[in-house]
């Protein structure tokens, strides 16, 4: 078994021992097929911390998470996360957010990470949120992208001999799988800011997805209050070198688990096609100063906009 599949299993154990806050580790080893002294010392060694503190640190990350998500009764959030008392557990909670349960309960924190070796933290729904095995840049994310465009214009390309040339030379109507059913110019919009809050609800840990207004004046508080947080939640840990860290998105019935640099290059593929409907729209209704909507003078190139301009071809 290789090390990084004896490592997935451990902390696969460690994910399923949550929902078991009187575990002993003694019985951890066992089900990694170990001796206790082999355990820890192999954990200690992958991991940075003895499997016992790697353990309990998680207890106390899923207990703050509920303190702030639940009404349930700081007692009872004590006893999952494996103390016997609340003194014993405010005492312990204190020791690692500086702070008393009930007083983090009215913080709102969204983030319960407590310091650690390994980048490993709990995830809301039980589940583990994980970094990334190597570090990556945000150039990394780009290529990607570019070799994921390659690779469907060649499949496209592939295509084109099935279909005859009245077909190839039709005029396209909109109707692609997932993207917008009979789009309009406020629905456009609305969902190019609502991309932004649906994945900082999921990065977050949270459930469910509220929507919000549509006017135009809602529409600017709503980009104005989500794109900050995507910047926050995806954007900088992607530039940071953690494009492939990874989450559990418990929107998705059932949960799936995505990467950063997945979500964001998922946003940027879709909001422009997006981005080119809206402007087209607003180009109809006479509103044509945004020209293509071209990036290119956006990251940093001279010149026009590289949609418009004209070009030479023998």
């Amino acid at each position: 078994m290789s090390d990084s599949s004896w490592l997935r299993e451990v902390l696969d154990i460690v994910e399923q021992s949550l929902a078991e806050p009187e575990l002993v580790p003694a019985e951890l080893a066992a089900r990694a097929y170990l001796s206790r002294y082999h355990f820890d010392r192999l954990v200690r060694a992958a991991l940075g911390e003895p499997p016992g503190a790697f353990r309990r640190r998680l207890l106390l990350e899923r207990a703050a998470d509920q303190l702030v998500r639940t009404d349930e009764q700081v007692i009872d959030i004590a006893r999952t996360a494996g103390y016997s008392s609340p003194d014993a557990f405010g005492r312990a909670f204190a020791a690692g957010y500086g702070c008393a349960p009930s007083t983090y309960r009215r913080s709102g924190a969204r983030r319960h990470d407590l310091p650690c070796p390994n980048g490993i933290h709990f995830h809301p729904l039980g589940g583990l949120r994980l970094p990334a095995e190597q570090r990556s840049s945000t150039m990394d994310v780009l290529t990607r992208m570019y070799d994921h465009h390659v690779w469907l214009t060649g499949q496209i390309v592939d295509r084109l001999g099935r279909l005859d040339d009245d077909v190839l030379d039709r005029p396209i109507e909109l109707s692609v799988e997932g993207i917008d059913d009979a789009p309009t110019l406020r629905g456009e919009a609305e969902r190019l800011v609502r991309q932004l809050e649906m994945w900082v609800t999921a990065v977050d840990g949270g459930t469910t997805i509220s929507s919000g207004p549509s006017d135009p004046g809602a529409l600017r508080e709503r980009l104005d209050a989500a794109a900050p947080r995507f910047a926050e939640t995806v954007v900088e840990p992607v530039r940071d070198g953690r494009a492939d860290d990874t989450f559990v998105d418990a929107t998705c019935n059932p949960p799936q688990t995505f990467s950063l640099g997945g979500v964001l290059a998922h946003v940027l593929t879709f909001s422009a096609v997006r981005r080119t409907l809206a402007i087209g729209a607003l180009e109809t209704a006479g509103i044509a100063d945004l020209g293509a909507g071209d990036p290119m003078t956006h990251v940093g190139a001279a010149g026009e906009d590289a949609g418009h301009i004209k070009r030479n071809f023998e």
